[in-house]
């Protein structure tokens, strides 16, 4: 197995490794952070669990807008300016965040990381289809989710620890981690954009005309919000519902997110070769489905085991559905349009993270706190039908199978 990884892993770029192992760092230092979010929230300023979700809605809103700017931005001035200011502007953004103790403070901030995070988000999975040819691009999308887990597993478990006494201190770990990141891109990393893409575009091609024009990548990207809404929802709310209605402790709760990045870290390489045998649509559909059971299976959950158990069927669902679903999206764009492909394809994360959260605080309100995962088997469930009937309707090359 590992020979097969070597081989298969072979022949990347200086460039891709650079941004491999710098999204290790980044990554471990803002997860100590971002996993606990909710509940720190919940803490600081004593407010319901449906105005912390508006927060994460606000973040999101932001984000949609700053995503559709970010696609040209990204195809005419180049990709690596953008992951710089990107990582830059987020990282600072976490000192802020380490002093904020007003509502209205917070929602300045949120907006904040909202306008800027998507800038090395499309930047970087442009950077990737730059650098490698449409047959490897799953399992570079693969491997960079790979290393990005590692770092998800290592920050949650140590974050775990640090913010049961100092959330401060995490603040610090994760502006540090994002700066290192953004200084390695501006030395280290060169720019990869098409040279022909931002120097031949005409005007009226230099918008989002060509791809909204494009209906069955439109199409794609609307059922994935229905899956990304599931996916929200478990991410975003289930510390908070763990620990107020069972008592898991932020400690406990972060094994449960380092057990989604090991998983990853050993699952994911070998997931994604057998994905890539297959039709995109048809294994999206599969992913969703783990997505549903996933979600769903919180609600008859009572304890940490069950939990990790739930989180760990969402893993499986998560290990199939993004590699895919971005490296769909890169054979779909034209070499010039990469960005805005990228961009679109970004909002449909940013929608599913504005909508979701919301929707389940929502239920837990206004229901039941276990209504938050009923209606997220149901969008999963929803995700999957759509994606079915999407590979029914649709008949293009390269929705074909990657290898």
């Amino acid at each position: 197995m590992i020979s097969r990884i070597r081989g298969a892993t072979a022949g990347y770029s200086r460039p891709f490794w650079l941004l491999f192992w710098g999204t290790l760092v980044s990554r471990s230092g803002s997860s100590m952070v971002w996993p606990f979010l909710t509940i720190y929230l919940r803490q600081r300023l004593d407010i319901p669990l449906t105005s912390v979700a508006a927060l994460l809605t606000v973040n999101a809103a932001v984000s949609l807008i700053a995503t559709s700017i970010a696609g040209p931005v990204v195809d005419r001035f180049g990709r690596k300016w953008a992951m710089v200011i990107g990582l830059a502007a987020t990282s600072a953004n976490m000192l802020a965040m380490s002093t904020a103790g007003s509502y209205g403070l917070w929602v300045g901030l949120m907006a904040v990381d909202g306008a800027f995070s998507p800038l090395y988000q499309v930047g970087s999975q442009a950077m990737v289809a730059d650098l490698v040819e449409p047959g490897r691009r799953p399992a570079a999308y693969a491997l960079l989710r790979m290393i990005a887990n590692l770092g998800v597993a290592i920050g949650p478990s140590v974050g775990g620890f640090i913010t049961a006494s100092s959330y401060t201190l995490a603040f610090y770990i994760a502006f540090a981690a994002e700066m290192a990141f953004a200084l390695l891109t501006l030395l280290f990393v060169p720019e990869s954009v098409p040279t022909a893409g931002p120097t031949t575009l005409g005007r009226g091609e230099a918008g989002y005309g060509p791809v909204l024009r494009d209906r069955p990548f439109l199409a794609f990207c609307s059922v994935s919000v229905l899956a990304g809404m599931t996916y929200s929802m478990m991410l975003i709310l289930l510390p908070v519902y763990a620990k107020e209605n069972f008592g898991v402790p932020e400690n406990q709760y972060g094994f449960i997110m380092a057990t989604n990045a090991a998983m990853v870290v050993l699952l994911q390489f070998v997931t994604t070769r057998i994905t890539s045998r297959f039709q995109h649509l048809p294994v999206l559909a599969v992913g969703s489905l783990f997505y549903a059971l996933g979600v769903g299976s919180v609600a008859w959950g009572w304890n940490f085991p069950t939990f990790l158990a739930s989180m760990a069927i969402l893993t499986i669902g998560e290990m199939i559905m993004i590699p895919t679903s971005t490296a769909l999206t890169a054979n779909l764009a034209p070499a010039e349009m990469r960005g805005r492909y990228m961009g679109i394809y970004g909002l449909t994360w940013s929608i599913g993270f504005g909508v979701g959260p919301v929707l389940g605080g929502y239920l837990n309100d206004n229901i039941a706190p276990a209504a938050i995962w009923h209606g997220g088997l149901l969008l999963g469930v929803a995700a999957a039908i759509g994606f079915v009937l999407l590979s029914r309707l649709i008949r293009r090359p390269l929705l074909q199978p990657a290898v």
